[in-house]
């Protein structure tokens, strides 16, 4: 395993580039940090929508669309969901995400 860096933005505006590791969940990574609004409720098991992050542009390619299961759990966040909208705990760390940035939604 080898370590990448991942940057949030937290919805104050607060900006945290932390440490990951390959094949590690970005919400693993942002809930271990502190990082405001990854909530996790369901603990990484795509039954909520408390790790909701939008993408930025320049890395969505490389991130994906979510699957079925994932698209019905942002459908619970209607109101605050957006074309880039993932949730985090849907999002394994890969060397190809290395420098990933997303932005912390609103809990909605």
């Amino acid at each position: 395993m080898s370590a990448l860096t991942v940057t949030f933005v937290e919805e104050d505006g607060t900006v945290k580039t932390l440490s990951g590791e390959t094949g590690q969940s970005l919400m693993q990574v942002g809930k271990d940090a502190g990082v405001e609004g990854i909530l996790a409720d369901c603990a990484g098991s795509c039954a909520c929508a408390t790790c909701h992050v939008y993408v930025d542009d320049d890395w969505y390619t490389a991130v994906g669309a979510p699957d079925a299961v994932e698209a019905e759990m942002l459908d619970m966040v209607a109101d605050v969901r957006k074309d880039n909208s993932r949730l985090s705990c849907q999002i394994k760390l890969t060397a190809a995400l290395d420098g990933l940035k997303v932005t912390v939604a609103p809990l909605g």
